[in-house]
């Protein structure tokens, strides 16, 4: 049997001692990296944005991982119509929202007495036609049903896509506040149908004719390819229409929401955009 002698023995106990003292080291390095990750995330500042689900918390969502390299931890509620959104950034239940154009935030501040404020310009949503019970434009029959949006914003804005495919013709200065009482001619004695826009999708089997907001009809998975008629890239719509984010009077200047402004116009959202939605979004920066 081979002995170890006092100076090997004490070689072992030094490389023993190493060996702990290196694991040791290891356990309080790892514990101080811990610290600080839990350190760094308790350090975001949250912030609470509502949306309509496509194409707005989509976006939302893939802007959320940039946002937390900006120390923003970034929650996104998301809403099934319109009227939502605006109720509970007023109520102080989110911190902004991402949904809606300027004419449709200015109507619901007049209507409701709020002072909600757009921050910046983001993407734009053609509005379309789209075949219900008829497929197409050169069949319409004598009292066709179109369905439009009840809001009075996306309403005009709807009957003056129909006034530019030729199916009715408004009053000379109707413009963007038209109603149905503006129809001068109506050569095909179209009925129009009002209903909330979120119900439209639903609504265009039973109608011959619906013209859909252009978010509800990604998010109801409506084929771009059927659409018989659609505000054009570079109309006076594409600019008058433009999605907003927005927020409370006493939130435009807070940091975290110039963040988030600053990220919605990115190149890398750009890119996104065109990419995922191939001009059924488009780009307002």
């Amino acid at each position: 049997m081979r002995r170890f002698g006092k100076r090997n023995k004490c070689m072992s106990l030094c490389v023993l001692a190493g060996v702990l003292a290196l694991t040791l080291f290891a356990v309080v390095v790892l514990t101080a990296c811990g610290d600080d990750a839990a350190d760094s995330s308790g350090d975001l500042e949250r912030l609470v944005v509502g949306a309509v689900a496509v194409p707005h918390a989509e976006m939302l969502d893939f802007l959320s991982y940039e946002l937390r390299g900006k120390g923003i931890a970034l929650e996104i509620e998301v809403y099934a119509d319109y009227l939502l959104p605006n109720i509970a950034l007023d109520a102080g239940e989110i911190d902004a929202n991402f949904f809606q154009h300027k004419p449709y935030l200015e109507s619901f501040n007049m209507e409701n007495g709020t002072t909600l404020r757009p921050v910046r310009s983001v993407h734009f949503e053609p509005l379309a036609l789209y075949p219900g019970i008829t497929d197409s434009l050169d069949d319409i029959p004598q009292g066709a049903t179109v369905a439009i949006p009840r809001d009075p914003t996306n309403g005009a804005r709807a009957l003056n896509l129909l006034h530019d495919a030729g199916l009715i013709t408004l009053s000379p200065n109707a413009g963007f506040y038209a109603s149905a009482h503006n129809i001068d001619v109506n050569d095909f004695d179209l009925q129009i149908v009002e209903a909330e826009a979120a119900q439209l999708p639903v609504l265009l089997p039973e109608v011959n004719f619906a013209v859909i907001n252009g978010n509800y009809a990604l998010e109801n998975g409506l084929s771009f390819d059927t659409v018989l008629a659609v505000e054009e890239k570079a109309s006076e719509a594409a600019s008058r229409y433009a999605n907003y984010l927005v927020t409370r009077a006493d939130k435009v200047d807070d940091l975290a929401i110039q963040k988030l402004a600053e990220v919605l116009n990115s190149e890398e959202l750009r890119n996104f955009i065109e990419s995922r939605y191939r001009g059924r979004v488009v780009p307002t920066f």
